[in-house]
């Protein structure tokens, strides 16, 4: 996605889009014609720097980086910008532009071109004959094709869990590694046009083994301060408990985002004038056009360190006619390097990001590290890309819940082995549901800065993607409980729809556990009015009560069955439910109470917490933590800015990307609420309705540490000319000056501070929306005694504007667009109008905080997954099953420490698994409870269900073998760092460091009774 404003032609396209127009009467020969080209190259046959092009020594090199920027569904959908649909939306075919590259780079061997998006290359490579595929494979050993960054996607840093960007990008560099090895392997970490930066992501590619990082968007005042300071490339040490340089990355900021300069653009979709280099023509303008480019060279090379400078030449969707681009490049590179015979100091050449960054490594120099992120960006007064943190935020819940289930669908398919693919429901395959969501990934997919139809096809594609999932956890359970079912998988539990619990009289409940430790939950399933005997696996029956729900949430679902349930590590439990008739009625009573006009305490509570409502306005206004005597006033509720459309100081309005309200205090959608209160022996609730289209019901539940508000928006009326921006805002009396915290991308967590950026002095022109940060997980502000923390169950905007504060942004309906290319009003139809999410809020002191938020988001990220079954269902006699059913399974021989999170368990071959362990907690975070310390496991016999034979350690990405990684070494001005090999791997004994992730390849031999 560019909005940078280079010149295209938008609708005008070419007949024959592999052809220039100068060249219709000499079309570009087959592919097969230039085979031998290859055999004739220079001798470069080895793989990585060394088939880099030189560089003259005593001159500004001038490195061009022929490139395509092909976003993975933006203004049209992943197969319209492959096969080249609907141009006259945007003009794009991807399939066409690999096509005409490989055509032009055998023309020439000094050519390169380097590649990105797996998700289009590998459909494209799948399409390709024999021939060409063996062509494309020599190309990338001599390097004059050349992939960067490799992930399925080039993903969003705002909106996106670390666990998605990891899979994502193990996606993609292992598409990379069984089709070229080692030569198809990304040095270079490339992410061009994401709308600002996490620290997170890059320590992310700094564990995966990458070298270095180029980034395209960046504040326009960091930039310019940088600039100025010639800070443009440095070391940033993205880690504050990682061990330097384990999460250190070299940096590097390009220099036009990710365009070529000005006047030369020679792509189909640009108005530039080509090279032309014949004197006697009236168009000749090749020595102006030298000129030019020398000047730009040297300009350009005042503001970088070292004698070398790079050139993005290319744009979006660009190299359809590979031809009109290099063909001028060629005249180029030749024409501005003859001006050295008349004391030119320029040298240009062909390039790539790793070759260019191999030359900033030699030039030995030492670096300024960088410690804090890149958010929020701005490109310019009052422009600043914080909408998107919260746009679209039904697609935002079903990507998190996507990643869970996805998670759930890995770990049976390990658990179960190869039944889990083939069995009595069918062909079971995780594999739609992992390139699904790798898709989501894509910084216009989960950020909501699509158009809405592409915004469908993006919901679509995870649906189609759980059906097969589907089927082999049903095949996996079948075989792990020794009982065929009639699975049921309610997809609609967020809005209270499941058909079978609402029409059986008796009917079975699978809870899968996807986390290493036993969990308790309370299971909420709806039902028809009655009441309900549940029993566990055991047959002993478990507290159960039936509750109705508030009048927003369904008309047709009123009644909710709640139980409580108890599930073993990395396993399930399967409960029984039945309709109670006759006399058995009266022993299980609901009890519901609603408060009295004359009340003056309102107030829900169990064991651990309080929270008591104001009886004049309906609102919370306190929250108590018994178990650690605390006690805090705070005022909850809902507001909604109104979304500028331009104004006198500037044009700039709120949209999918961008957030300015047109006040800086917002409205309340109302200043009381109408409030109900139920109380069972599992749940007290109080049911508040703010108006026709906001409500929220506050919940504790019997044994929970945290208070659950889930929230109800939408559909946002709009009919009185305002776009809105609604937020729930804490209003607390803690002192906290000016600072509160955020995640980044859901592990290590960030200080921010209000009207300030830790490298430059602000010029704060917004000080609503340039104060916004993105929340993946949570948020928290403290007075150094106590602490409240807010966690979300979906990515969101947030920020603390006032001292005491904190805010976090639920939804948003926009009336105009941004102008920041997606030419749509933000403006959500059907099911995204209407949405409905979590905030789950702690109290806590500051010692104890971080072992509950911690262990808190680990629940909330993988909660348990239903399966439901009418009836008892039937033996399962497949080969080596069980010959009775087992109700009660786990994974895990013991449980894992609480530090330590299973991130990822996943089959990778027939007989091999992909095993992350990760350490949760980062330094001093111990909670009292040593939790900070390193832990060490045994992996030998961690898992029930089959045995390691053979264990391999590998880099984050499972690409490279971490014995074998090596990583280009920097000089950063902090001082020397010490680099250590990786010790000999020893299975029965992994220890972990805090925030370290350990990522195997374990060769297993299933049980044939688990």
């Amino acid at each position: 996605m560019d909005t940078s404003g280079v010149s295209a032609g938008g609708g005008r396209s070419s007949r024959w889009p592999w052809m220039s127009s100068c060249a219709l009467r000499s079309p570009l020969l087959p592919i097969s014609f230039f085979f031998w080209l290859l055999l004739a190259a220079p001798g470069a046959w080895a793989s990585g720097y060394q088939t880099c092009p030189t560089v003259q020594p005593d001159m500004l090199n001038v490195h061009l980086l022929a490139h395509t920027h092909d976003d993975v569904g933006w203004l049209k959908t992943v197969d319209q910008y492959f096969y080249g649909i609907q141009n006259n939306i945007q003009h794009a075919g991807v399939q066409y532009i690999l096509d005409s590259v490989i055509s032009a780079l055998l023309v020439d061997p000094t050519r390169r071109f380097i590649y990105v998006e797996m998700a289009f290359f590998s459909r494209w490579w799948h399409q390709q004959t024999t021939a060409t595929q063996d062509i494309v494979r020599k190309l990338v050993r001599q390097g004059r094709l050349e992939f960067v960054n490799g992930g399925w996607v080039m993903n969003d840093e705002a909106a996106t869990h670390y666990g998605a960007i990891i899979d994502q990008m193990t996606l993609g560099l292992r598409f990379l590694e069984d089709t070229f090895g080692s030569d198809g392997r990304p040095r270079v970490a490339w992410h061009i046009d994401p709308f600002g930066h996490s620290r997170e992501q890059a320590s992310l590619f700094a564990q995966m083994g990458f070298d270095g990082f180029f980034l395209g968007r960046l504040d326009y005042q960091d930039k310019n301060v940088r600039e100025e300071m010639l800070k443009m490339e440095e070391v940033w040490r993205a880690s504050t408990s990682l061990k330097p340089p384990t999460a250190d990355l070299f940096t590097g900021v390009l220099p036009n985002l990710y365009n070529p300069p000005n006047d030369l653009c020679w792509d189909v979709l640009c108005a530039d004038s080509p090279m032309v280099d014949e004197p006697r023509s009236p168009e000749f303008n090749a020595k102006q056009l030298v000129h030019y480019f020398l000047q730009l060279a040297n300009a350009q090379g005042n503001f970088y360190r070292t004698n070398h400078t790079v050139m993005t030449m290319g744009s979006d969707f660009q190299y359809e006619n590979a031809n009109m681009w290099f063909k001028n490049m060629d005249k180029l590179i030749r024409l501005v390097n003859a001006q050295q015979a008349n004391g030119s100091r320029v040298h240009v050449l062909y390039s790539t990001p790793s070759c260019y960054l191999r030359e900033l490594n030699k030039a030995n120099l030492t670096w300024s590290v960088k410690e804090d992120d890149f958010f929020p960006y701005a490109d310019g007064p009052n422009k600043f890309w914080t909408g998107y943190f919260s746009s679209r935020p039904a697609l935002k819940r079903y990507e998190r819940l996507s990643y869970n289930f996805l998670q759930v669908c890995n770990q049976l398919e390990a658990l179960a082995g190869p039944a889990a693919n083939v069995g009595p429901y069918g062909v079971g395959d995780s594999t739609p549901l992992k390139e699904a969501m790798a898709v989501l990934q894509h910084h216009d997919a989960v950020t909501g800065t699509s158009r809405q139809h592409v915004a469908n096809d993006y919901a679509r594609q995870l649906a189609v993607g759980w059906g097969p999932c589907e089927v082999l956890l049903s095949n996996a359970l079948a075989r792990l409980s020794g009982s065929k079912q009639n699975f049921s998988f309610c997809r609609e539990l967020n809005i209270s729809i499941c058909p079978l619990s609402r029409k059986s009289a008796r009917f079975q409940v699978t809870i899968y556990n996807p986390l290493g430790r036993k969990v308790d939950w309370i299971v909420r399933l709806p039902v028809s009015q009655g009441i309900f005997l549940v029993k566990d696996p055991n047959g002993k029956t478990v507290p159960s009560n039936v509750v109705m729900l508030p009048s927003s949430y369904s008309k047709e679902y009123q009644w909710e069955l709640l139980f409580s349930a108890s599930m073993p590590a990395l396993g399930f439990s399967i409960y029984s439910v039945a309709r109670m008739t006759g006399r058995n009625l009266q022993a299980h009573k609901m009890q519901s109470s609603s408060p009295k006009s004359n009340s003056h305490v309102l107030a829900i509570e169990n064991e651990h917490l309080r929270a008591t409502f104001d009886p004049d306005t309906g609102l919370l206004m306190r929250i108590e933590n018994m178990d650690q005597n605390l006690s805090l006033p705070v005022n909850q509720g809902f507001f909604w800015y109104t979304a500028n459309t331009g104004d006198a100081e500037s044009d700039q309005a709120s949209g999918a990307y961008i957030f300015r309200p047109t006040w800086y205090q917002p409205q309340p959608v109302s200043r009381w609420a109408q409030i109900h209160l139920v109380k069972t022996a599992l749940v007290q609730e109080a049911h508040q309705n703010f108006s026709a289209w906001c409500s929220q019901v506050v919940r504790l539940y019997q044994g929970q540490r945290h208070l659950e508000l889930e929230w109800t928006v939408g559909p946002i009326p709009v009919e009185d000319g305002w776009g809105k921006e609604v937020i729930s805002r804490f209003k607390t009396g803690l002192k906290t000056k000016g600072q509160f915290y955020t995640d980044s991308n859901g592990r290590e967590i960030l200080k921010r501070r209000r009207d300030y950026r830790p490298t430059w002095r602000l010029n704060q022109t917004e000080p609503v929306a340039g104060n916004y940060y993105p929340v993946n997980t949570r948020i928290y502000i403290t007075d150094g005694n106590m602490q409240l923390t807010v966690l979300t169950d979906r990515s969101q905007g947030g920020s603390s504007l006032k001292d005491g504060s904190l805010e976090l942004m639920v939804h948003r309906r926009l009336l105009v667009d941004d102008g920041r290319g997606v030419g749509e009003a933000l403006m959500e139809s059907g099911t995204g109008e209407w949405v409905r999410g979590r905030h789950l809020v702690l109290l806590d002191s500051v010692k104890e905080a971080a072992a509950s938020h911690r262990l808190l988001a680990e629940k909330v990220v993988l909660a348990p997954q239903l399966v439901l079954a009418q009836g008892d269902g039937a033996l399962y006699h497949a080969p080596a099953a069980r010959r009775t059913q087992v109700r009660q399974f786990s994974g895990l021989r013991r449980e894992l420490p609480p530090q330590v999170h299973l991130l990822t368990l996943a089959r990778w071959s027939r007989e091999r698994l992909l095993l992350r362990l990760e350490h949760q907690f980062a330094v001093r975070e111990d909670s009292g409870r040593n939790l900070s310390s390193p832990v060490t496991l045994n992996l030998q016999d961690l898992f029930s269900g089959f045995t390691i034979t053979h264990l391999q350690e590998t880099t984050l990405a499972a690409n490279q073998l971490l014995h074998r990684a090596s990583r280009l070494k920097w000089k950063p001005t902090t001082g020397p760092i010490s680099y250590s090999a990786p010790s000999k791997l020893d299975p029965t004994s992994v220890t972990l460091q805090p925030m370290e992730i350990r990522t195997f390849l374990a060769s297993v031999q299933w049980k044939e009774h688990s």
